[in-house]
């Protein structure tokens, strides 16, 4: 479990690990997520998490190849979901990690596509982590060992906030992508980490550097907001200044001593019904243990609970 915290004015963000959950769990889940962020109900929340088998089909058609009857698919275990996320249709599995971003893209300058070019940039220093170099390829999202391909990017976007995310292929059985023509490019080979490197690594390690790239790359804006032209002035000076100073420092301590007790508890009392998370001075980052499938839709949000790595 990792916390940090830093001053800034980038909205606050919150890691969920859900281990391992169906994937139409996690799809409802998204979709309440995505609801509770348009309403400033929640901050903005990243789930990490495994899922068990299943064969997603994306919101471009002529992408969605099946190589196997979808009957067929259905009788080895692999559930098929229909969604509409971009792209073509692809698979997830246990031992491929899976995170999915709920967040405003516009609270955080981001644009769609530098967004997904975040989500790339995540990926390919996670590999990196582990000794492999991947690249992205012109007009094809994702990441590429040559012309392998480790990771499917497919994300949607509605009034600036995000859900559905990015797939990387850690150590999982690359058997269920031969029932598909992954994003429906024809001759593509699917890897992983462990087919690249033979190294059987673990899950919860790579979990915790992901959430790390996370707050790097979510936790911090890299921006410097300029002001427009409208707001800029001159700051204020001379003898009309020092006149109108002199006489705001009079009419304020011209309050009694209750009432500006009054408006001091008063405030305070106002902070104090801020949840910690919302801070505007502040944007921490927790990274929380959810439940996996099991948890109730009504709760998607565990409490908040800290610690260290």
């Amino acid at each position: 479990m990792i916390t940090a915290a830093e001053k800034t004015n980038t909205p606050p963000l919150r890691i969920c690990d859900y281990k391992i959950a169906r994937y139409r769990h996690i799809l409802g889940l998204q979709h309440q997520l995505h609801e509770k962020r348009l309403k400033n109900q929640i901050p903005d929340t990243i789930l990490i998490l495994e899922h068990h088998p299943v064969i997603t089909l994306g919101a471009r058609k002529s992408d969605n190849k099946l190589l196997t009857d979808p009957t067929e698919i259905e009788e080895k275990g692999i559930d098929l979901v229909s969604i509409r996320r971009g792209g073509g249709v692809t698979a997830h599995n246990p031992g491929q990690l899976v995170f999915y971003p709920i967040i405003n893209i516009k609270e955080r300058d981001l644009g769609i596509t530098e967004y997904v070019r975040k989500l790339e940039q995540i990926g390919i220093e996670l590999l990196q982590h582990f000794g492999l170099n991947p690249e992205r390829r012109k007009k094809f999202p994702g990441l590429w060992l040559d012309r392998k391909k480790i990771a499917s990017v497919g994300v949607r976007v509605s009034k600036s906030v995000t859900y559905h995310g990015m797939a990387i292929n850690i150590k999982n059985d690359l058997d269920i992508f031969k029932n598909i023509i992954p994003c429906g490019i024809d001759g593509v080979e699917i890897t992983s980490l462990r087919k690249e490197t033979q190294k059987n690594c673990s899950m919860t390690r790579v979990k915790k550097i992901l959430a790390k790239l996370l707050i790097k790359h979510f936790s911090s804006s890299n921006k410097t907001r300029k002001l427009p032209p409208w707001l800029k002035r001159p700051l204020p000076a001379g003898e009309k200044y020092k006149k109108l100073k002199k006489s705001s420092l009079r009419s304020t301590w011209k309050l009694s001593a209750p009432t500006r007790t009054a408006r001091t508890r008063a405030n305070a009392s106002k902070e104090a019904q801020l949840p910690h998370l919302y801070s505007a001075t502040s944007a921490p980052v927790t990274v929380n243990s959810a439940p996996s499938h099991q948890e109730n839709l009504n709760h998607p949000i565990p409490p908040n609970r800290t610690g260290s790595q």
